[in-house]
């Protein structure tokens, strides 16, 4: 394998298909230009190549080296925000489009997996756990509208009773179990993703930062090395997309949260801790996720920071809420450690749009990236195509940009974060 520039985690230490992709030297002609080969930048390599469109995409780092390549790996059902909520924002009809679409979304992760025999050790099934009366309350609401108004019977309200046999934890108060949610290893569904592009004849580069862009129609992306001459743009750069777009980038807010991979547990001792092979997560605002690991590790997501840094030390940063979630495991080594950033819209939906008739975008997935980046890219392909009716259902949803915009979102943010974590405290 070819770590290159990968940050270490347990994802880099268990990739299958690492590859190293060339620089950027020169000029080339496409179609379209995709800034960024995380999710949204491959997936939507891919639906484009498979239109028959030439496609180049530049990435300033490595393959998935950004979220797509550190986030906890899980697929839950809807979006961000639930039914009830964007009923009220934006009306039933919009509210079912949208469920329909995370439908989708899961559906095509799948597919692809299937159909580019991707090797991400994908399985369903999702706890989501109530950390407190008033939270299982709201589950059981939730899960008792998805089957009556969304045709979706797949969730099911699970007491504190039955909870204690499925998960060793006595910190909730019981939970809701998702059978069609899934769980997948992130990387490695990244890399498949990428494999799939190359084999569809898209051309990727690594290590080639774009510095700007300029004209219409043809339009020139430039990086330090080359540029890339192409009739439209997309921009997929997400939490990283920094100076590139100012104006694109005040809608966001990257924000920074850390995982942790224990050492092997076991096979007894992962079921005692939890017994099905599923992956779980709460409802805390500043939530936890984990779930057990292809070779025996509970990998443990918690906490999260509004600073450009990480902590000093990752693994003691995520270990106290480890422990307050397992103190069983207090004794227990962790071998990987790393952090990742996500980006934030203000209204927590996807930012889908273009700017200008040649460049489009999409970002802020909020923590649903991993299926609903991969549909965006299907989305974004067929607008590049011409059939926008899909792609206009987000873009109709854009959120406003964060107050102070890039100068004074973070403060903003940081003052938010600190209210609704003392949320998290109180009964």
């Amino acid at each position: 394998m070819i770590a290159g520039a990968h940050p270490s985690s347990w994802y880099v230490a268990t990739a299958r298909g690492l590859v190293e992709y060339p620089v950027l030297r020169g000029a080339l002609t496409a179609d379209v230009c995709v800034v960024g080969a995380g999710y949204t930048g491959l997936s939507t390599a891919l639906h484009l190549a498979e239109r028959g469109y030439s496609v180049v995409v530049l990435e300033a780092q490595r393959v998935g080296w950004g979220a797509s390549g550190r986030n906890g790996g899980q697929i839950g059902t809807g979006q961000r925000r639930e039914e009830a909520w964007l009923e009220a924002r934006f009306g039933p009809d919009t509210a079912r489009q949208l469920f329909r679409l995370a439908e989708e979304s899961k559906a095509l992760v799948r597919a692809r997996i299937s159909r580019h025999a991707i090797d991400c050790d994908p399985g369903s099934g999702q706890l989501l756990c109530a950390i407190k009366p008033a939270h299982m309350d709201a589950l059981k609401r939730r899960a008792d509208k998805l089957a009556r108004d969304y045709d979706y019977p797949h969730q099911r309200c699970v007491a504190r009773s039955e909870l204690s046999g499925m998960l060793g934890s006595s910190l909730y108060v019981g939970a809701s179990l998702d059978a069609q949610a899934m769980y997948l290893h992130p990387l490695n569904y990244a890399l498949g993703l990428a494999r799939a592009c190359t084999d569809a004849g898209v051309r990727i580069f690594e290590r080639s930062a774009v510095s700007g862009h300029a004209g219409a129609a043809p339009l020139t992306v430039r990086t330090t090395g080359g540029e890339v001459r192409a009739r439209c743009m997309v921009l997929a750069c997400n939490a990283y997309l920094d100076a590139l777009q100012p104006r694109l980038a005040a809608t966001i807010m990257p924000i920074n949260n850390f995982i942790v991979a224990t050492e092997p547990l076991g096979e007894q001792r992962c079921r005692e801790l939890i017994r099905d092979p599923v992956a779980v997560h709460d409802t805390l605002f500043v939530l936890n996720y984990f779930r057990l690991s292809a070779d025996g590790r509970l990998i443990f997501g918690g906490g999260e920071n509004y600073r450009r840094d990480f902590p000093a030390d990752i693994a003691s940063f995520v270990r106290r809420y480890m422990l307050r979630v397992f103190p069983q495991l207090a004794e227990v080594r962790i071998d990987y450690a790393w952090g990742g950033r996500l980006a934030v819209t203000t209204n927590r939906m996807p930012h889908l749009g273009r700017l200008g008739p040649d460049v489009y975008f999409a970002q802020g997935y909020s923590g649903h990236g991993v299926a609903m980046a991969t549909l965006a890219g299907q989305l974004l392909a067929e607008a590049v195509a011409g059939s926008t009716e899909r792609f206009d259902v987000f873009a109709r949803l854009a959120p406003p940009p964060f107050p102070g915009g890039t100068l004074l979102r973070w403060p903003g943010l940081v003052l938010g974060m600190l209210w609704y974590a003392l949320r998290d405290r109180l009964p």
